[in-house]
């Protein structure tokens, strides 16, 4: 599992949260101009479901291959390479008006996305000292936390003087930011790693994500319950709009609410995760905080005014970040250097996934149900999954106990020299 043993490179931390900041904030500026450029255009809901599943639909099929070329191709070519073909796609979506060329291009820039996500996610243990983990997490959470709320906002602002053609050039500007992280940064791994032994006693047996219960429970739980809530990213418009007689202004302070939450709840979870020393513990947090979204959701469908959602999206958010940062830290402890590419593109895959089946879900339930009832639903479904994953994380855990076994490579605890980086020492 292997850390830096060197001290603790915050200046590439801070290098790659910046970097993550600006492009979270070009994502969401050109999802916003896009949205509404549609919209202007007259077309349907279905292309703009279509924009939807184009921007996650490749994370989630090119999971095994980006993750493995995050392992094994360099840092640094992987950010410039894919950061310049990313600048090179959105400069041309800025110039395009039909929706289906708007969706092909989304589709391309989101496998970019494929790409970059797992490469900078598995640079993030890298560049620190495992005790300093949670709070470089924390620092990255918070990046794009605030790149997500500054996105819609300049969006809003610049779709109404502009049009959408600035926000798209603005955002493919925001891409540069991964061409100069690359170059920038001192960390770096993949390419040009020193061969490990392919046979005898010392190779290690190659990481599969079935062999680990813990995280693979953590994988498939966060799946579960993301399917079931994540239809209230469709469903809240109309609760919000119709439902609640809440104007635009109130809709989009409610969507930044969620994000703002997320900016405590990742500090607060990542001082707690200083005091986490067994891994299971890092898994009950994510069930947890998946079941303080849930519950939070169910207790919105009851609100009879659309402002009273604020203050509960921001608990939501807050769980929502701190679920993020026990997600990261249980990875990275878990899963060996050479492999946490590919084991976080499996875990954004998942996640993803999640997404897209609760978008068609609420989707399909809004034309029999009204939203309501399907807020009310979708919050109940979530606990309904959490409650039935206890039973399956407590087996986990004992498993991992019985086994004595760090990572989801199946080494005993005692027999490898970085053992002692998967059970944290008492100052973390």
């Amino acid at each position: 599992m292997s850390f830096t043993t060197a001290g603790s490179r915050w200046s590439d931390v801070w290098l790659t949260a910046t970097a993550r900041g600006i492009s979270m904030c070009g994502d969401f500026l050109a999802a916003t101009a896009l949205a509404l450029a549609l919209q202007a255009a007259g077309a349907s809901g279905l292309a703009v479901s279509g924009l939807l599943l184009a921007a996650t639909l490749p994370l989630v099929v090119l999971a095994p291959l980006t993750g493995r070329l995050a392992d094994r191709a360099d840092s640094r070519t992987l950010l410039v390479t894919a950061g310049l073909a990313q600048v090179a796609v959105c400069s041309l979506l800025a110039f395009v008006d039909h929706p289906a060329l708007i969706i092909g291009l989304v589709a391309l820039l989101a496998c970019g996305l494929a790409v970059t996500q797992p490469c900078l996610a598995a640079l993030l243990p890298t560049m620190v000292r495992a005790a300093d983990l949670p709070r470089a997490s924390a620092i990255n959470q918070t990046a794009s936390s605030l790149g997500a709320l500054a996105g819609p906002v300049l969006a809003g602002l610049l779709v109404g003087q502009f049009g959408t053609r600035v926000p798209l050039l603005i955002d493919a500007a925001s891409y540069l930011a991964l061409v100069a992280v690359g170059l920038l940064l001192r960390t770096r791994r993949g390419g040009r790693r020193v061969a490990t032994p392919t046979s005898g006693p010392d190779r290690a047996p190659a990481w599969r994500l079935r062999r680990d219960p813990l995280l693979l429970a953590v994988v498939t739980s966060t799946a579960a319950v993301i399917t079931a809530v994540g239809g209230i990213n469709v469903i809240e418009v109309f609760f919000i709009r119709e439902t609640l007689g809440g104007s635009s202004t109130t809709y989009g302070l409610v969507g930044a609410a969620w994000m703002a939450g997320m900016l405590p709840g990742s500090w607060l979870c990542a001082r707690l995760a200083h005091r986490l020393t067994d891994d299971a513990a890092l898994v009950y947090g994510v069930l947890v905080t998946l079941g303080g979204i849930c519950l939070t959701v169910l207790v919105a469908a009851a609100v009879p005014t659309a402002a009273l959602l604020v203050p509960l999206w921001l608990v939501a958010g807050a769980a929502n970040g701190g679920e993020n940062v026990f997600a990261n830290l249980l990875t990275a402890r878990r899963v060996p250097e050479a492999s946490r590419g590919r084991a976080y593109a499996l875990y954004g895959a998942a996640v993803q996934g999640g997404s897209m089946g609760g978008y068609l879900i609420g989707g399909a339930l809004l034309a029999l149900l009204s939203p309501r009832p399907l807020i009310a639903g979708a919050g109940a479904a979530g606990l309904v999954a959490v409650v039935a994953f206890v039973p399956v994380v407590v087996r986990s855990a004992r498993r991992a106990r019985a086994t004595g076994t760090p990572s989801g490579t199946g080494e005993p605890a005692g027999d490898t020299a970085d053992a002692g980086l998967a059970t944290p020492a008492p100052a973390r």
